[in-house]
């Protein structure tokens, strides 16, 4: 009697839905930014760091007190989760920089890479094994560096920046998860005494922006916390009601969307050259995709016997 294996469970449409309603908000945010542009960068920073604190703080109490005062307790929960938050305002900063600086078609570079550097550290810290289309991906991805470090006369540090510090903040998440909301709660908490002081250094300088721009323009500031957190709890509800499959394949939204509005609403420039790293971006993509859907597929046998 052949040997019977329990069906797939049933991808929630609801849950597909809200994945792609938090990167579809990931991919078009580059319109939400430069509606700040009164402000500088780091300002912009301290606001979503701050404005985000206080949204996720205010939900965390009503829907995951038990977990986060459980890993408040965990100290090596709140070490591992301090550096993510160094980490990831980095990105914060950097991102925020490129889109009201012009540069969001290097910024979706940068979250294009991700995954490819994500698997990099597998095997840097994690001492992952790869196969060889994964190795090939990477090298893909290294010679698309090189031909846009060509093109820009200089390395993509923008592009770069991101990648790296998004695959390192994985990296440290992985060795402390906890609830996404919580977890935004931890991390902006743990800048929030330098934001929030900046923020007070602008104001006594009489330079800040919230307060003296008018009530439309704070509104926006406080919803730089919101942009933040929305699409979060999106990812957060969607995460245990898709396939892994299909949340990785929602992931490439956010940057096409971003590519798309660089290139047809901004107007930022596209060389040859620059089509060709993106080609050869894409193509490392395509690989690892590939890759990974054939795994899948061996191990749905394998399991059938």
């Amino acid at each position: 009697m052949a040997k019977q294996t329990p069906a797939a469970p049933a991808e929630s449409g609801a849950g597909v839905l809200a994945a792609i309603g938090a990167y579809a908000i990931w991919g078009l945010v580059p319109l939400f930014w430069p509606l700040l542009n009164r402000s500088q960068a780091v300002e912009l920073l301290a606001h979503r760091i701050v404005w985000a604190f206080v949204v996720a703080a205010l939900i965390a109490l009503i829907i995951a007190r038990r977990p986060l005062l459980r890993t408040l307790r965990n100290r090596r929960a709140m070490l591992l989760l301090s550096a993510a938050a160094v980490v990831i305002s980095v990105n914060w900063g950097v991102y925020i920089w490129a889109v009201t600086h012009a540069e969001v078609v290097q910024a979706s570079l940068g979250y294009y890479i991700n995954p490819i550097l994500s698997i990099l550290a597998g095997v840097l810290v994690l001492r992952e094994r790869l196969a060889p289309a994964q190795w090939a991906a990477i090298g893909l991805a290294f010679a698309a560096v090189i031909v846009l470090t060509i093109d820009y006369g200089h390395p993509p540090w923008i592009a770069l920046t991101l990648a790296t510090s998004f695959a390192t903040y994985g990296v440290l998440k992985k060795f402390a998860p906890a609830d996404p909301i919580v977890t935004l709660v931890i991390e902006s908490g743990v800048v929030l005494i330098p934001a929030t002081a900046y923020l007070g250094w602008l104001a006594a300088r009489g330079v800040g922006s919230f307060g003296t721009l008018g009530p439309g323009y704070d509104a926006l500031l406080i919803c730089a916390g919101v942009v933040t957190v929305i699409p979060l709890l999106c990812f957060a509800w969607a995460a245990p009601r898709i396939r892994l499959s299909t949340m990785g394949m929602t992931q490439y939204l956010a940057p096409t969307l971003q590519f798309i509005l660089g290139v047809a609403w901004f107007g930022e420039p596209m060389s040859p050259a620059r089509w060709a790293g993106f080609v050869l971006v894409w193509i490392a993509l395509s690989l690892l995709t590939g890759y990974a859907i054939v795994v899948r597929r061996r191990a749905r046998k394998a399991r059938a016997g």
